[in-house]
């Protein structure tokens, strides 16, 4: 639900002049003021070695779980700017991408 209505969340949020922290970049590619999460084409590069292991008779139940090893901050100045904010600077140095 959250993903289909992504859109309405961002406009609702802005509305409310709300600063909220999303956990994918495409709610912040829609408006929003920032991400920080992992990153998911990371996940699927690294689901393929699940996969390919499984090709070749793992079985699934053997393999171990693994956490997420890449996350990203995505920081959307635009939005920051019109809900009145300013990012310090030192986080804007971390951020994997800045939208202006």
């Amino acid at each position: 639900m959250f993903v289909s209505e992504r859109g309405r969340l961002v406009d609702l949020a802005a509305k409310n002049r709300l600063p909220v922290v999303y956990t994918a970049r495409e709610s912040v590619d829609a408006g929003g003021l920032m991400a920080y999460g992992p990153s998911v084409p990371d996940l699927f590069r690294r689901s393929a070695t699940y996969v390919d292991k499984i090709l070749k008779g793992a079985k699934p139940g053997d393999l171990p779980i693994e956490q997420p090893t890449k996350f990203e901050l995505i920081i959307n100045l635009k939005t920051a700017r019109a809900l009145g904010l300013t990012i310090p600077p030192s986080l804007l140095q971390r951020a994997d991408q800045v939208i202006e």
